[in-house]
């Protein structure tokens, strides 16, 4: 069982550094994906936080194969995505994402709640 829940937890995090990076060099690709508006200001605020998005998600991959435990980068890892769902919820709630960006929204969720569950399985003992 933890064998899975790691595997998923590298998983999600690749899928990160992947999307972040995606969302760093074409920002507008996915604005227009969420359905919101394609401005440079747009533009270049989500490529920030495609930044932040590739970061978080290396740094997870970091905290996964590191020779000693990280429960604190995996803490934090789960704060941003759990903070990801709020944000993207915010966003549409205030109709600035069409409703196709709640799957992003829940997604984060989801895997903010697993990395919190990865989290509690870890002894401060051992590896990560």
């Amino acid at each position: 069982m933890r064998l899975s829940i790691r595997l998923l937890v590298l998983i999600i995090s690749v899928m990160t550094c992947i999307s972040g990076m995606m969302q760093m060099l074409n920002p507008g690709f996915v604005l227009n994906f969420i359905g919101a508006e394609i401005t440079p200001a747009s533009s270049h605020f989500f490529g920030i936080v495609g930044m932040f998005m590739t970061l978080f998600g290396g740094l997870m991959i970091h905290a996964l194969y590191s020779v000693h435990p990280n429960r604190v980068a995996v803490f934090w890892c789960a704060l941003q995505k759990l903070g990801a769902f709020v944000a993207v919820g915010l966003g549409i709630i205030n109709e600035v994402f069409s409703m196709i960006a709640a799957g992003v929204a829940f997604f984060d969720l989801f895997s903010g709640l697993l990395f919190l569950y990865y989290l509690k399985t870890l002894k401060s003992g051992e590896t990560a």
